[in-house]
């Protein structure tokens, strides 16, 4: 049976990318915590518990979210060489 073939879709993402993307996760968390921190201000009763809570609650959740990197694929890429399969004979 020959060797699996490496495909480029096997690949994880790039670390750059993937940094990326935590980075815009952690910068929305902050902007709805920031919002929250304003509704303070605008509600009024019972329900301005919700705003503080999720205030106090966000940072946390977030530094979870941005820290959590994504599975780096079930193997590790190896490099793919010339298949051997020994020498050819010509048919007549």
């Amino acid at each position: 049976m020959p060797p699996a073939v490496q495909s480029i879709t096997d690949l994880p993402q790039a670390p750059a990318e993937e940094q990326a993307d935590r980075a815009r996760k952690y910068l929305v968390m902050m902007a709805i915590r920031t919002a929250c921190f304003l509704l303070v201000f605008v509600v009024d009763g019972w329900l301005r518990i919700v705003p503080v809570v999720l205030a106090t609650v966000l940072p946390y959740i977030a530094v979870v979210v941005a820290n959590a990197v994504g599975s780096r694929g079930a193997e590790p890429a190896r490099p793919v060489g010339p298949v051997e399969t020994g020498p050819r004979r010509i048919e007549a």
